[in-house]
């Protein structure tokens, strides 16, 4: 398995394929690599990266979960980058993916080739922000993956048209199954991170306003409680050349194989690939 190594001694996991444009995948702030599963067989001529954070998924965990951050994970992807010889890279951010790379193109915007979002700007709504300081660092209630998979359309609101096959395949990425029920795939101390850095008011328009002049793209749930439609329409105001796509019948997050997802990012990879 592929592992580079960080700045503070820490092994981080990661997979590089195909060839093309390389496109570095984020995810979402517990998840792991696997955000991308979906997406991957819709994108072809282009190399994906995809890494576990610190503290997620076959990443070690760190002995400092203060270092459990947007800064730091923004270094971890920059040393993977130079891990793999990279110059520059395009980045395919899933809700805290997005964040750093909104971070990157304010502090080594030079490596960028371009960034796409996914269902996350610089202004987020407290509802969503609410539900994720409830679950995180609380492993599940459920002792079956199957018990979690049946329960998904009630935890997951706004997501009314989508076949239990997959939701079936999403807990078994989200959740290790073991004697004592579900157990969660990173770090409980995340949680500590998270509710230290939510005590932080920070401004993050001047963050979004750096990624002008990159080939952009925005995926945005129609039915999200993180990012509000009012906000993403305002992201492409201040942005006129932002790729927009508002998917129906979802939350946070899109899986990104939706078809307004797909067409989104192939415009976006298009974009990438005249830029060059």
């Amino acid at each position: 398995m592929p592992y580079f190594q960080t700045s503070d001694g820490l092994n981080l996991f990661f997979t590089d394929h195909g060839e093309g444009i390389p496109i570095l995948c984020l995810s979402g702030l517990t998840r792991t690599h696997r955000d991308f599963d979906f997406v991957t067989p819709h994108l072809s001529g282009v190399r994906l990266i995809k890494m576990d954070y610190r503290g997620r998924g076959a990443s070690d965990w760190a002995t400092d979960h203060m270092t459990y951050s947007v800064p730091q994970e923004g270094a971890d992807a920059l040393a993977l980058m130079d891990h793999l010889g990279l110059e520059k890279a395009a980045i395919l951010g899933t809700s805290r993916g997005g964040l750093i790379g909104m971070y990157l193109s304010a502090v080594a915007k030079d490596r960028l080739i371009g960034v796409a979002l996914n269902d996350v700007g610089p202004a987020l709504e407290q509802t969503g922000l609410d539900l994720i300081l409830d679950y995180i660092g609380r492993n599940p209630k459920y002792k079956t993956l199957a018990e979690a998979a049946a329960d998904r359309p009630n935890v997951m609101a706004g997501f009314d048209t989508v076949p239990m096959s997959r939701w079936e395949e999403e807990v078994a990425i989200l959740y290790d199954e073991t004697e004592d029920g579900l157990v969660n795939r990173y770090d409980p101390k995340l949680r500590d991170a998270v509710l230290a850095s939510f005590t932080q008011n920070v401004d993050l328009w001047p963050m979004f306003d750096c990624l002008s002049g990159l080939p952009c793209a925005l995926i945005h749930g129609l039915t999200s409680n993180l990012l509000s439609l009012e906000n993403a329409k305002k992201m492409q105001e201040r942005m006129p050349d932002l790729i927009l796509a508002h998917v129906p019948d979802r939350g946070h997050i899109p899986f990104l194989d939706e078809p307004e997802s797909l067409s989104a990012l192939h415009q976006w990879i298009k974009a990438l690939d005249h830029d060059l």
